[in-house]
């Protein structure tokens, strides 16, 4: 619109220079022509507007490119059995734009995988989304959760809270205080925990990459990156006060080809609250592995 109005007034303009005189013949047998000018304020006028329009227009063009390229910092908080990883193709998407993106791997998975052990509870998890804001010295975020990250993350506000400017839940639990992952968590990952229970392990293993409804061309892929979950994790209470809706803009956003009653419920109860913006999205669960760009588009939108 605005390179349309330019153009408009461009050609005014010119118009108005190229009528700027016109000729009359002369009464006598010279064959010279008389220049008559018009009236020099009317040409003026004409110049005068259409130079205020335009260097209005531009003033409103760098306006509005100034609020779309407006610095932002997101911090990206994965699921279960995921890891930073995952977050690749959005944080390379942000990035590019300009913006700050931290993509932490929650401990005992992923590249921290290393660091497995019997002890990890949802508090490690809390302390690592918290740690990365404190020293990187993040302020004005927008703090993300995928799945299982809706309960690090709402534990985390009760402590970072000052420093959020935006909450997104992407496909993930919405916690409340007293409440345990194992009571919510899906059929498939309920049967992986009490068996892993039953043996005495500290973790469970990675379903397949299919039970996330991700795409074919990324199956392998993901089968390759993800790793086993704390056990513990399922079994720890979280502690909250509130925070989490004390967050100025609060987003939900759901992919309903990934069956979880429990986000259903979510979904339902955030898009009936005037406080929380809410999306669909038509892939699986995974969405910033399927749908980089719409997820990006949406995250701005929501920051």
């Amino acid at each position: 619109m605005v390179i349309t109005m330019i153009m408009t007034i461009a050609a005014m303009i010119m118009a108005v220079i190229a009528d700027d005189a016109f000729q009359l013949p002369a009464c006598g047998t010279s064959g010279r022509t008389i220049m008559v000018s018009r009236e020099e304020p009317t040409r003026r006028a004409v110049l005068g507007t259409g130079m205020g329009l335009g260097a209005a227009a531009a003033a409103g063009s760098a306006s509005q490119t100034d609020a779309q390229s407006a610095q932002k910092t997101f911090v990206l908080v994965h699921g279960a059995w995921h890891g930073g990883w995952c977050w690749r193709r959005v944080a390379d998407r942000l990035e590019r734009q300009g913006h700050k993106v931290y993509t932490p791997t929650l401990t005992g998975l992923g590249e921290r995988s290393h660091l497995m052990n019997g002890k990890i509870d949802l508090d490690t998890h809390i302390t690592d989304i918290v740690n990365v804001v404190k020293w990187e010295n993040l302020r004005d975020i927008c703090l993300v959760a995928h799945s299982y990250g809706g309960w690090p993350v709402s534990g985390a506000l009760e402590q970072i809270l000052d420093r959020v400017a935006s909450v997104v839940f992407l496909d993930a639990f919405v916690p409340e205080d007293g409440q345990r992952g194992f009571d919510f968590a899906s059929e498939f990952s309920r049967k992986g925990t009490i068996e892993a229970q039953q043996k005495g392990e500290i973790s469970r293993p990675a379903p397949p990459a299919t039970a996330f409804h991700v795409n074919e061309t990324d199956l392998a892929w993901v089968d390759s990156k993800v790793t086993p979950q704390p056990l513990a994790l399922a079994f720890s209470i979280i502690k909250l006060t509130g925070a989490r809706e004390k967050v100025a803009k609060k987003t939900y956003i759901r992919a309903p080809a990934y069956p979880q009653p429990a986000f259903d419920k979510y979904y339902a109860a955030k898009k009936a609250d005037p406080a929380w913006r809410t999306y669909e999205v038509t892939c699986g669960h995974d969405v910033m592995i399927d749908m980089p760009d719409r997820l990006v588009e949406i995250l701005l939108e929501s920051a």
